[in-house]
């Protein structure tokens, strides 16, 4: 994995201890990418970076305990509880 460029970095500790850096776009906040703590040799991408209305649905659902009530699962997606 590599990346090139600028980001700003936030790194803060998710509920079961794991720190996770966030690189944000320093010109306009945008989160690019993330890294966690435990999973170096992934990185993950928010799917709104890619700004494309035809993106494929995930295939994951994970964290769905703080899901927002308007948030509907994608039909067939696996559950990552």
């Amino acid at each position: 994995m590599r990346t090139t460029g600028c980001s700003n970095e936030y790194v803060r500790t998710g509920d079961e201890g794991t720190r996770i850096t966030f690189h944000f776009c320093p010109t306009c906040g945008a989160t690019v990418f993330y890294e966690s703590e435990g999973m170096e040799a992934s990185i993950a991408i928010p799917v709104g970076v890619f700004a494309d209305p035809g993106f494929p649905s995930p295939r994951f659902s994970v964290y769905e305990a703080c899901m927002h009530a308007w948030v509907i699962r994608p039909e067939g997606a696996e559950r990552m509880l």
